[in-house]
């Protein structure tokens, strides 16, 4: 049972000293410092009609989302060209999201609270993505990879991110609301012609999904001829979630590529400079890409940069990329990694997770993420 009240009454106590004192854009923002803006939203949200109306479950992650949306302010905030900005402060504030409710709120201890946590960062990460969509040259592509993430989580949809973008406009004093609500709105209709408001996009297949949201340039009513020979299998998640027991488990047959296993044959310790592991590793994979050889890649890959270098590879061998995304609680983390061979210093783990950016499903033919 989630005790909603306790985490929407306490979730900013540790931000809110910073908030207070965090200032925004007098251009924007003219109703001053990121705690009253964010005060402000939280209001203009839950007053809204059709919020009203929505279940509660989704009021409550809506509500999070909203106390949460811009906390990545206080890291991003700078004084540039006579105003205050606070560029990338959505992804941001989306590990720091993720992080919160992982660490605080023990929302990793089952996929149903997983998959909670991951729409509010979504939600945060992707809250000024409506105002802008009709902007953006490749809005609809856009669009599509965003609603995408639907797959995996059924508490996202781009419905929700735009009613969220409302309250976000609605909780500021800035000359072009109005024109801003307006953009909103075109946002979700866009979102309805292209059939991904309430959920994803159906492709024909999932190779079809990739081929458009990798941004081939094919349509997305199409159906390709699924020209892969076979899987590469993309661990993903920190130092103790249980990669090496899934995969013993569910991909015990398959050769593995291990970065871990490189470094302890060739005596490299995981604090040293790791360009030659990376290198011995790629070529381990090109041999059994080459060989059209199912393998795994056995390693964290917890961030969008790490992940993409590696699944363009394997597709360029036309390799069928698969990425299983794994998590635990953070105390079974702990206890797990405790007994590994060779143990990661928590301190280590703590910055990974600051960093961690679970696999979207446009990343891959196949993104999974399970709790385990």
């Amino acid at each position: 049972m989630i005790d909603w009240q306790h985490i929407e009454s306490t979730l900013l106590l540790p931000f809110e000293d910073q908030m207070r004192t965090t200032p925004q854009s007098s251009v924007w923002h003219a109703e001053g410092d990121v705690l009253i803006h964010t005060q402000m939203v939280y209001e203009a949200l839950s007053s809204l009609p059709e919020f009203s109306a929505l279940p509660a479950q989704q009021q409550h992650i809506l509500r999070i989302a909203a106390l949460l949306h811009d906390i990545g302010k206080l890291h991003t905030t700078r004084w540039e060209n006579n105003d205050w900005h606070a560029p990338h402060h959505a992804p941001v504030g989306s590990r720091m999201a993720r992080k919160l409710l992982w660490r605080q709120y023990s929302m990793a201890v089952n996929t149903t609270l997983m998959q909670i946590r991951e729409a509010v960062c979504l939600f945060v990460r992707y809250h000024s993505f409506p105002v802008h969509a009709i902007d953006i040259p490749d809005a609809r592509l856009r669009l599509l990879r965003i609603a995408a993430n639907g797959h995996l989580t059924p508490f996202f949809s781009i419905r929700l991110l735009c009613l969220l973008s409302k309250a976000d406009m609605l909780g500021r004093k800035c000359a072009d609301q109005q024109e801003a609500l307006e953009k909103i709105t075109l946002c979700e209709e866009m979102a309805q012609e292209e059939g991904c408001l309430d959920s994803p996009f159906v492709f024909s297949s999932a190779y079809m999904q990739r081929a458009f949201l990798s941004g081939r340039d094919v349509w997305k009513n199409q159906e390709l001829y699924d020209d892969t020979w076979g899987e590469a299998l993309l661990m993903s998640g920190l130092p103790g979630t249980g990669k090496d027991t899934w995969i013993e488990r569910n991909a015990a047959a398959l050769p593995m590529v291990s970065l871990d296993a490189i470094r302890r044959d060739k005596r490299i310790s995981p604090n040293a400079e790791q360009g030659l592991v990376a290198n011995l590793a790629r070529e381990q994979a090109k041999t059994y890409l080459r060989a059209h050889q199912p393998f795994v890649w056995n390693a964290t890959n917890i961030t969008p940069q790490m992940r993409e270098s590696l699944v363009s590879l394997f597709e360029s061998y036309h390799a069928h990329v698969h990425i299983v995304y794994l998590e635990t609680d953070w105390d079974t983390l702990i206890d797990r990694n405790r007994n590994r061979n060779e143990t990661v210093p928590t301190a280590v783990i703590e910055k990974m997770l600051d960093k961690l950016t679970p696999p979207e499903t446009q990343e891959a033919e196949k993104v999974e993420w399970l709790c385990v």
